[in-house]
């Protein structure tokens, strides 16, 4: 909660005084959005000219007839200071209430608002006075911009913020303070309170009501109450959440809400989509009502998601409708409740879904036979979704429902689809990890065909029964050898065949199948066949062939105007093309994927084909539409060139590419970059100047190594002398060396670039003679004295003279959140509360553990560094290190012109001191420059951060999403900064104060 508390803090500080800012906070019912807004009023209302916080406006709407006007009346009295008249039409107190709001500056709280007619009356449309800050707490995030003063020519800043549940260190604080009156379990109770806090999954209300439910409970009734809350929903809760339920604006949301509640969560939306639409549920407006009041959300993946507790809140409405009978339900989802049902052949026609999976009961329990009769199914008239995963079933196919749109048979024991299965009106057919041999039959051959079908008499042969399927997933079936016939299938729209691994063929008929969007064939890797004609279609947005064994593939180059035959191990692909300049440029092992790719395609996955960077095409530039790609386990060494020619790439996946030694020049229009590898290191990734913020996953790295715009390390032998003078880094033994006595790269001298700051570490057993300003331990303090106004501060240099502790001095039992991994630098500018805090990872460790020096340099931006301010710098180090001595030296322009600026490179990287550095600031104004939160979403404070760092949360989320930039664009704002043509030369300037 404190990153809540601290974001609308900083919203209410930042603003312009000329300006009306709006908040709206949106979240599910109980979830805080009423304590957080009540919180920051408390602090903050007093810095206004009037303030006023209307709480609970639904219920006092709802609750009384006159409840609209009374919160008006209320509104009007807090920002006028006065007592009214009583008015009894609402538009004139919305008259009221706008001159009111115009003549002073506000701090207003609307609380809990669910209707634009609230909004409206409580707003107006005429706008506020200058600086003043609105906030709006809610369950529908678009209800603020929907209202009337949006629709003015002058419309108030907007910021929409949702609140999420607790931590999970929050969480378990919440309950125990309830539930024990202290911030942990009690001695015993450490596993229940752990479920409760998973089962609440941060939803306040709810752990502080079972928090107050179970003061003073024993263990055995913490476990009682944990397993049924797993069948029923506490009614305070419900009540709470049954709001947001009851809010819905039509039936056909609330039946889509069980619906989902039910059967859908972690389901694809588009494939919840296809099938709900297909039982008439209007989906497209359902599923944004239901996202809007915090009902459900969609997860990366594009999968529903919805809060246990709402969810079983969507249960327990199905619950109401019988409690002790389940058959007279609308849906059936516990399988144990299914199994009977179906057993006792209770199922009548009000049933629309019923869900039964076997592996799911525990059988020692159930008693009696496992396998079920087909009739019990023949008086569910209505019924439309159905689960029978791993069931065994005796008797006519016929007896299924003619209304089914949805049929999940996993572990479908048959070796063919029975012949009686209605599916007339069937949208969605799941039967993976069954035994069927094939679908349909794929036979160009006809006597074939005919042998197979004497053998095969139950194999479909209506080409009328699948006019409707839309969804076929046949996955994990490993006997299956055939797919084909697809005129039979006009209407399908996802092909889902993964991991069939005696799939042999996929008939080439699948052109007839227009609608096509998802081709998933991944690990089919005995596919003798990939139809000719796949890049015909031209509907298919995601093409998914990992691990096909695509990296056999030659091709015979012959008459370019006539069909080719390529060969992928024993695939046999006909491409027809015109260019015969174009073929010429493609590689032999994918040539057959630059021509028949479909030129539709947003998501190509080729992941764990045993691919090389030679096996790709030089150009990409006719999948225009592509977004996402996935080349995952490949031995490439470095990214395809093709890869650059993709004009609309936003997703670039090279994981586990164990050869992989280099990126660069990825897409400029790039938003996510993956390379993470469990082996062989990633030497260089460069980006272009261009690049769009791009969102960064962990990888790992070799050593030397460079990631523009993040890290660079180099031998120093390869660092130019005019780069080490401008850091002021002269008449250094080290340097002239650059290797420490031989001529092992073991030993080898690096130095490392990032956030700005130069560093090394090297072998000695004192620091340079030429920091005359030095102290004795790990802390230095000094003044930055004045300078001839040609002399300009460019950075400023620090080194520390480190050996290890004796061992009677180790730490007994030392804990790693007590001291830092590596030394740690801390640069605090006292005068301008500016602090710098380096972490610096350990590039190399020194023979023999003797005394080595840190050498670093500091570039400053123009404001960040002046005369007269006092600066300290102290370092922390590791648990069995010890700082005997540092010292400090300036570093100076001297306005004599020279060479260009050696350092202009390092200066364009944008995340560097005097640049981008807002993902690494605290709540509190510090930086905590730490490589490895590049690739994180929030700051954590250790114990050893907060000697410099006193105050805010342990915790502090950062902002997700895309955000590194390598190179900077922002204007010139490093001192120093090169110049156009010439530049100036630095020297170590050798005067300052020390104190």
């Amino acid at each position: 909660m404190d990153y809540h508390i601290n974001f609308v803090t900083s919203w209410l500080k930042d603003g312009s005084s000329h300006t009306v800012d709006i908040l709206t906070i949106y979240g599910i019912g109980g979830i805080g959005k009423t304590s957080l807004a009540k919180h920051v009023y408390g602090l903050y209302s007093c810095e206004f000219d009037t303030s006023s916080y209307i709480e609970d406006i639904t219920r006092k709407c709802d609750g009384k007839f006159n409840g609209l006007l009374d919160l008006q009346e209320q509104l009007y009295n807090d920002i006028s200071k006065t007592s009214s008249m009583k008015v009894h039409d609402v538009s004139v107190y919305t008259t009221k209430i706008e001159k009111a709001l115009a003549r002073k500056r506000i701090l207003l709280v609307l609380d809990d608002i669910s209707t634009l007619v609230q909004l409206d009356a409580l707003l107006g449309s005429k706008g506020f006075h200058p600086g003043s800050k609105i906030i709006i707490t809610t369950k529908d995030s678009w209800l603020t911009v929907s209202c009337a003063l949006f629709k003015t020519n002058i419309k108030p800043k907007h910021v929409k913020h949702f609140l999420e549940g607790l931590h999970e260190t929050e969480s378990r604080q919440l309950l125990c303070f309830h539930a024990f009156m202290c911030n942990y379990p009690k001695a015993g109770f450490e596993e229940v309170s752990d479920k409760l806090v998973k089962y609440c999954q941060g939803h306040p209300l709810a752990l502080e009501v079972l928090g107050k439910s179970l003061h003073n409970r024993d263990v055995a009734y913490w476990d009682g109450c944990i397993e049924g809350l797993k069948k029923e929903t506490s009614s305070h809760i419900h009540n709470v959440l049954r709001m947001s339920f009851d809010s819905l604006p039509s039936n056909n949301d609330k039946e889509l809400f069980k619906h989902i509640a039910c059967y859908f969560v972690g389901i694809d939306r588009d494939v919840t989509e296809t099938i709900l639409k297909a039982c008439d549920i209007n989906t497209r407006s359902g599923i944004t009502n239901l996202i809007d009041r915090c009902l459900l959300s969609i997860g990366w993946d594009n999968e529903l998601k919805m809060h246990q507790l709402v969810q079983e809140t969507g249960k327990f409405e199905v619950r109401q409708e019988s409690i002790d009978k389940p058959w007279k339900r609308s849906r059936i989802w516990c399988h144990k409740e299914s199994f009977r049902v179906l057993k006792q052949k209770k199922g009548k026609g009000n049933l629309l879904g019923l869900a039964l999976d076997m592996r799911m009961l525990e059988k020692e329990k159930l008693g009696g036979s496992f396998e079920l009769k087909t009739d019990a199914l023949s008086n569910m008239d209505s019924l439309m979704l159905l689960q029978l995963n791993y069931v065994l079933m005796n008797g006519s196919y016929e007896n299924f429902p003619e209304e089914l749109r949805s049929l999940c048979m996993h572990g479908f024991p048959l070796k063919s689809i029975p012949s009686g299965l209605p599916m007339g009106n069937l949208v969605s057919l799941d039967m993976s990890y069954s035994n069927i041999e094939s679908f349909v039959g794929c036979y160009s051959n006809p006597q074939r065909l005919e042998k197979r079908q004497k053998l095969d008499g139950s194999c479909l042969k209506d080409k009328k029964l699948l006019v409707s399927l839309k969804i076929l997933n046949l996955s994990f079936c490993k006997q299956l050898r055939s797919l084909g016939e697809f005129d039979q299938l006009p209407a399908l729209e996802r092909l889902i065949v993964r991991n069939c691994i005696g799939l042999l063929e996929v008939c080439e008929s699948i052109e007839r199948c227009v609608d096509l969007v998802l081709i998933d064939l991944s690990y089919c890797k005995k596919l003798e066949k990939l139809p000719r004609n796949i890049g015909m279609l031209k509907n298919v947005k995601t093409l998914l062939l990992d691990g096909c064994n695509l990296s056999g593939s030659q091709i015979e180059n012959r008459d370019m105007e006539s069909p080719e035959i390529c060969k992928a191990n024993n695939m046999v692909i006909n491409i027809r093309t015109s260019s015969s300049a174009f073929m010429g440029s493609i590689p032999s092992d994918l040539k057959l994927f630059a021509i028949s790719l479909p030129r539709s395609l947003v998501t190509l996955s080729l992941a764990n084909n045993n691919l090389s960077t030679e096996s790709f095409p030089m150009d990409f530039s006719g999948l225009s539409m592509l977004k996402e790609l996935y080349l995952d386990g490949n031995p490439i060494a470095s990214m395809p060139s093709c890869v650059r020619t993709i004009p609309r790439l936003e997703i670039l996946s090279m994981q586990n590419c164990e050869k992989l030694k280099s990126v660069e020049h990825p897409p400029r229009t790039l938003s996510r970059l993956l390379l993470f590898s469990h082996g062989r290191s990633i030497d260089k990734v460069v980006f272009d100047s261009e690049m769009s913020p791009l969102k960064l996953s962990p990888f790992r790295i070799a050593w030397p190594f460079e990631i523009e715009g993040m890290i660079k390390i180099q031998p120093m032998v390869c660092v130019e002398e005019k780069v080490l003078r401008s850091l002021g880094w002269t008449n250094q033994e080290f340097i002239n060396k650059r290797l420490m006595g031989t001529n092992s790269s073991e030993f080898e001298i690096e130095m490392m670039y990032e956030f700005g700051i130069f560093s090394t570490l090297y072998e000695a057993e004192e620091m340079p003679s030429w920091f005359r300003h030095r102290s004795l331990g790990p802390s230095i303090s000094f003044t930055i004295p004045s300078s001839s106004p040609k002399n300009l501060l460019t950075g400023l240099n620090f080194c520390s003279l480190h050996t290890m502790k004796p061992t009677d001095e180790w730490p007994l039992f030392p804990d790693d959140v007590l001291f830092p991994f590596s030394s740690m630098m801390t640069i605090s500018n006292i005068t301008k509360n500016l602090m710098w805090i380096y972490e610096r990872r350990k590039d190399r460790y020194i023979p023999n553990q003797k005394c080595w020096v840190l050498l670093s340099h500091w570039m400053f931006g123009r404001n960040e560094m002046e005369a007269g301010d006092h600066v300290t710098i102290t370092v922390t180090d590791q648990n069995d290190e010890l700082t005997k001595e540092c010292g400090v030296s300036l570093v100076y322009n001297d306005g004599e012109k020279g060479e260009e600026d050696a350092l202009s490179y390092y200066k364009s990287w944008n995340h560097i001191i005097g640049g981008d550095l807002s993902h690494f600031q605290t709540t509190t104004g510090q930086y905590i420059l730490l490589n490895r939160r590049f690739f994180m979403y929030g700051i954590y404070l250790s114990p050893y951060h907060r000697k410099f760092i006193t105050d805010g949360p342990d915790y502090q989320e950062q902002k997700k999403g895309s955000w590194f930039r390598a190179l900077s664009q922002r204007n010139p704002g490093i001192i120093g900064n090169s110049r156009k043509g010439k530049g100036e030369s630095s020297r170590s300037h050798p005067s300052c104060e020390t104190t």
